[in-house]
């Protein structure tokens, strides 16, 4: 079965001090059976790692190169997300009280009927009372 993949989990697992045996779980099942994401994932990711080139954290090397090694999974991006948005989406947001950003990942998650692998405490427990099985932690 593939997965939902937030961000949380993806920089967890470039950055060598976040990455832990759940994380190398997730992106062990990414490997074999690919993950799904909203398409505001890339440019989620794309700042991420420049904020941490920027603080020094990882190089520009390291940058290209994680993203290069995503580019190579089997990540597909979702093309419907825009769709739900000013529906489905806020309606999420507003009843757990989460960012429109994560929102996004657990209507992702619903609609799919996947598990969503995120580090994210507010979107857990969100996800959780949605029902929606967790990878990660």
């Amino acid at each position: 079965m593939s997965i939902v993949l937030d961000g949380s989990v993806t920089l967890a697992w470039i950055y060598p001090d976040e990455t832990t045996d759940a994380i190398l779980a997730v992106f062990d099942q990414v490997i074999h059976k690919g993950a799904f994401v909203p398409d505001l994932w890339r440019v989620e990711i794309a700042n991420c790692l420049t904020q941490g080139v920027r603080r020094s954290r990882i190089t520009a090397l390291e940058r290209s190169d994680s993203l290069a090694d995503l580019a190579n999974l089997g990540i597909v991006t979702d093309n419907q997300t825009g769709k739900h948005i000013w529906r489905e989406t806020i309606l999420l947001a507003d009843r757990h009280n989460l960012t429109v950003y994560d929102a996004t990942y657990l209507e992702l998650a619903l609609r799919l009927s996947l598990p969503l692998a995120t580090l994210d405490d507010d979107l857990r427990g969100a996800a959780q009372r949605e029902g929606v099985a967790l990878l990660g932690k």
